[in-house]
């Protein structure tokens, strides 16, 4: 039978992830330790901390395959509801988002490595394609990040026209165009190297470079301009 010795707040106080945290510092918990506070609560049979582990054991003890569960696939554990599975994917998104800020604006992309690492906590746990252009200044120096298009697992559609309607709303002088392809696979398709040969086009007319076109995925990244497409 319950007896109810099995929450959170019946545990050693060394032991709580919370009361952790406050007495010793975010850095000594482990990864559960801190899921568990987002999930805060536990079932009659399991304390939020063994939720935890068991979500990260599906996920073979990964935070990026964590971070490509979606709401319907967490609500599949016992105990995690939509509210907490939208608790979770905040937090995860709330980090990739930290990322793209130490990397921050005025960064100088001198590189297709610099421009990867701009994008790569933002993309590489992607289940959709996405498609993101990098606006910079004259000096190449990172203005903003726009998402330009979210589509499905195998596609998304690429306007032109937004592409440069934001490369000119930001005064940029030059683009790079990054999107992803969650197989993993970085070959570009055929339909790639046509949509970065009309972009290159349509910014020579409009005097804005397109420098460099990115696949990314959990793997790496592929770059145009490295390899001659550019």
């Amino acid at each position: 039978m319950y007896t109810g010795n099995n929450t959170i707040k019946n545990w050693a106080e060394e032991d709580r992830p919370r009361e952790k945290l406050l007495l010793k510092g975010r850095g000594v918990l482990t990864d559960a330790e801190l899921l568990a506070i987002i999930i805060r609560s536990g079932t009659k049979e399991l304390t939020a901390l063994d939720l935890a582990k068991q979500i990260l054991e599906t996920c073979n003890q990964s935070i990026s395959e964590m971070a490509r569960l979606s709401i319907s696939e967490l609500t599949k554990f016992t105990g995690i509801g939509e509210a907490k599975a939208i608790s979770i994917i905040a937090a995860l998104e709330l980090g990739k988002r930290k990322h793209l800020n130490r990397a921050g604006t005025r960064t100088r992309i001198g590189s297709s490595q610099d421009a990867f690492a701009c994008v790569h906590a933002l993309m590489a746990d992607l289940i959709h394609e996405e498609f993101k252009v990098l606006l910079l200044n004259r000096n190449n120096r990172l203005l903003r990040v726009e998402t330009i298009s979210v589509g499905g697992v195998s596609g998304t559609v690429v306007d032109a026209k937004i592409i440069f309607k934001r490369a000119l709303e930001r005064n940029a002088s030059s683009v790079i165009l990054v999107h992803n392809h969650p197989s993993g696979n970085l070959t570009p398709s055929e339909a790639d190297l046509k949509i970065t040969s009309k972009l290159v086009e349509a910014g020579k007319n409009l005097d804005i470079n397109v420098l460099d076109h990115l696949i990314v995925s959990d793997r790496g990244y592929y770059s145009f301009a490295d390899e001659g497409k550019i």
